[in-house]
């Protein structure tokens, strides 16, 4: 291939992508809760983003699922929502985001210290590959749209896997300057090893306790909590709040 060539292909590559049309931006925004009171530069940050999900990633439905054209920008919009500070480097490392209609199944195995090998079935609702496709239940996006401020944003906590793995380790840290970095692992840890330990003793905490799970489903839990429950964030968990405002963003709730 010439020269010439090459480099027409190459700029057609890293073109724009086309702008999501006004009626249907309007359309899918308004169906969003979590949009609803970001402001206008704010909703033309994700307007972008949401374009350039739309152009990077095949959405595929899959066991007999359909998605219009509207479903599918609400979902490009919900997965950039925690990219709107972050930006787009957010969405390198995979292509693909898989739609199931309801929670799906996945097969598991471990071997354990003594070699034995355990395998067993998993029911999810939504799941991140670190160097794969990121996969949601539908019923359960719309079970958060119905109740934005219930605590849960399935597409929010996948995405805060795919930060969490841009730096080739799932450890509940994404990427950031040095020292943020160190600020947000000590504050972190301390407000995790705090949250396990509450767990662990049986008392009833304010958040989710699949937080205590680990680190890094610690940050995916509180990522939620920051879009969905901001205020019973901030009173349990003031620093982490914090760190996660300055990451994302205020919340629009």
């Amino acid at each position: 291939m010439s020269r010439g060539l090459l480099g027409g292909l190459l700029a057609r590559l890293r073109r724009e992508p086309a702008l999501i049309a006004e009626p249907l931006w309007r359309d899918a925004v308004a169906g969003l809760p979590w949009l609803r009171r970001l402001g206008e530069d704010d909703l033309a940050t994700l307007r972008a983003l949401a374009a350039l999900f739309l152009q990077r990633k095949a959405i595929t439905p899959v066991a007999g699922l359909e998605l219009d054209e509207r479903d599918r920008v609400q979902l490009a919009a919900l997965c950039c929502l925690p990219l709107l500070r972050f930006g787009a480097e957010g969405l390198h490392g995979w292509s693909e985001l898989l739609v199931y209609p309801d929670a799906f199944r996945v097969n598991r195995s471990h071997v354990d210290a003594a070699g034995v090998l355990h395998e067993w079935e998993d029911e999810l609702i939504g799941e991140a590959w670190e160097a794969g496709p990121l996969i949601l239940s539908w019923a359960d996006v719309q079970a958060d749209i119905a109740e934005p401020g219930a605590g849960f944003c399935v597409a929010v906590h996948e995405m805060a896997h795919k930060l969490d793995a841009l730096d080739g380790v799932l450890d509940g840290t994404p990427p950031l300057p040095r020292a943020w970095q160190r600020e947000w692992a000590r504050d972190f840890q301390q407000a995790y090893d705090a949250f396990v330990r509450e767990v662990d003793g049986g008392r009833r905490t304010l958040l989710d306790p699949y937080a205590a799970e680990a680190p890094e489903e610690f940050f995916a839990v509180c990522s939620e909590y920051h879009f969905s429950d901001p205020k019973l964030l901030r009173r349990a968990m003031p620093e982490v709040a914090a760190h996660l405002e300055k990451l994302y963003g205020p919340s629009a709730l």
